[in-house]
């Protein structure tokens, strides 16, 4: 999965909640080798996250709605 999104190094993502953030790179677990997205908040103190990749593309369903769980902006770039 790492190799296939590569590209998106540098873009923004919306999360469903409504905040944004630019996604920094991606990681594998030590233990698991779970490919893992590391990510950056563009608001507040900016904090560096970590979550499972499988998690941060998946879609998720709530209030009825299915949506993605990070939703790739259009137009951000690096």
């Amino acid at each position: 999965m790492i190799e296939d999104h590569q590209d998106l190094v540098g873009r923004e993502f919306r999360h469903f909640k409504g905040n944004l953030y630019r996604l920094e790179g991606f990681a594998k677990d030590s233990e698991t080798l779970e490919e893992m997205v590391v990510y950056r908040a563009l608001y507040g103190e900016h904090g560096l996250w970590v979550r499972p990749a499988k998690m941060f593309f998946e879609t998720i369903e709530r209030d009825g709605k299915r949506m993605k769980r990070f939703e790739l902006q259009k137009g951000t770039n690096q």
